[in-house]
């Protein structure tokens, strides 16, 4: 990254676009302090990320990605993972408004199901709707998420659509934006290219004024 310089607003969806290896998932990993900045600053509320303890900074912080980290352990204590003190009624209803419930029911154990190590008993998009599920229970102010779509059906894909609307209402959200109705739906869209800010604004400003996104968002639309 070079000297960027970002402002997420508080409550409101913020999307990144950009082609691969731009810089954007560096962007979303400096958030929670996965590796830290060498130079500048990240603020939160006024607060610099550097002085508070990673254990407070990530208690606000959920992260929704392709990547989910599973256990070999039940459905239901993988939902729990997000909050270790949530009741069933909790983890029940999380599961409920994530969409798991659907597979949930059709396993041998529902919530008491074993998975395997890292979910290897689930699909890529049951996995994505449980790691949704923990993020609601875990009811951060923070969202990132990394909208990988690449292995999930239509089908799939809407009900993770209407979970992570539901998930994003209200709170501070940081996405690296694939799919087009989120890149539509953003207050601020920045354009990432080649580790520097290419562009920024809403969707219909963008269209006009960015050559680089309006090529991205034809390409999204053939896809």
């Amino acid at each position: 990254l070079q000297s960027i310089n970002l402002q997420f607003e508080g409550g409101k969806m913020t999307s990144l676009v950009g082609h691969s290896g731009s810089g954007k998932s560096t962007i979303l990993n400096l958030i929670p302090r996965f590796y830290d900045a060498q130079s500048g600053d990240i603020i939160i509320d006024g607060q610099s990320i550097y002085n508070s303890t990673i254990e407070s900074l990530r208690s606000e912080i959920s992260m929704v990605s392709q990547e989910t980290t599973l256990f070999d352990d039940t459905i239901k204590n993988n939902i729990k993972y997000g909050r270790e003190n949530a009741t069933d009624k909790e983890i029940f209803e999380a599961a409920k408004l994530s969409y798991c419930d659907e597979f949930i029911n059709n396993l041998p154990n529902n919530f008491d199901t074993l998975i395997g190590e890292n979910g290897v008993r689930l699909s890529g998009g049951e996995k994505q709707r449980l790691s949704i599920a923990r993020a609601m229970l875990k009811q951060s102010s923070i969202i990132l998420l990394d909208e990988a779509t690449s292995s999930l059906d239509s089908e799939t894909e809407s009900k993770i659509q209407e979970a992570l609307k539901i998930l994003t209402k209200n709170k501070t959200t940081v996405v690296i934006a694939h799919r087009l109705s989120t890149i539509l739906n953003s207050n601020n869209i920045y354009v990432i290219d080649s580790g520097k800010i290419a562009d920024q604004g809403k969707h219909e400003d963008l269209m006009i004024n960015s050559e680089l996104y309006k090529n991205f968002y034809e390409k999204q639309i053939q896809k």
